[in-house]
């Protein structure tokens, strides 16, 4: 499937990189830290969020500005060695002009550019959880993406692993490529759905992108 473009918004944990080890490692941590029980931990989705939202639906309000600052302090102390490339990130993100591409991510720009830095991407443009107000499936982070790059956002293409992510993308008015990276393709609504980055090509001309997506 080919997809035309003026630009295009990636998700990073699960998307660009992997680092659901160090994730549920550090928030099962945290968990027991604050004497979370392991059935109220269960029922929280953790990926594709913001760790202020996740704190919110486990904690007391007077509690939850010291406990996303002790999960960002965790994960970041955890990206050495805990994060890794995903298949086809690094040659199809060589492929871009710097200025045609930005990174959407739910994590703190502190944790976003830690993990990033670990595996040597560095992004011209990155929409972190401290820009926005609305966490995905808000469409308020995507819609900040697409003005940093000066596009409109039926102009870009959004690529994302989580089903909250995809609901944003969506909300903005944007298409989306769903990588099956954490979720099985029945829990992904997306225009298309591919195995990871590997099975996405881009093809650059001055009128804008051309994406190739193998389903």
């Amino acid at each position: 499937m080919k997809i035309p473009a003026e630009a295009l918004l990636f998700d990073n944990d699960g998307t660009l990189v992997s680092s659901m080890e160090s994730v549920y490692r550090c928030w099962t941590r945290w968990a027991r830290e604050y004497g979370i029980t392991a059935e109220d931990f269960a029922r929280v989705e953790l990926h594709g969020r913001p760790a202020v939202e996740i704190a919110a639906d486990l904690l007391p309000a007077a509690v939850v500005p010291e406990a996303v600052a002790r999960i960002e302090q965790l994960e970041v102390e955890d990206v050495a060695g805990g994060v890794v490339l995903l298949p086809g990130t690094a040659e199809l993100l060589d492929s871009l002009p710097a200025d045609r591409w930005a990174v959407v991510t739910s994590a703190t720009r502190r944790l976003a550019e830690a993990r990033l830095e670990e595996v040597g991407i560095r992004p011209k443009n990155l929409i972190a959880a401290d820009d926005i107000t609305r966490g995905k499936p808000d469409p308020e982070p995507f819609l900040l993406g697409a003005r940093r790059l000066g596009v409109r956002p039926e102009g870009c293409v959004v690529f994302e692993d989580a089903p909250a992510g995809l609901a944003a993308g969506r909300a903005a008015g944007m298409r989306t490529v769903a990588l099956t990276t954490t979720h099985p393709a029945t829990e992904l609504s997306a225009d298309v759905v591919v195995r990871d980055l590997s099975a996405v090509s881009a093809q650059v001309s001055g009128a804008g992108l051309e994406i190739t997506a193998a389903e």
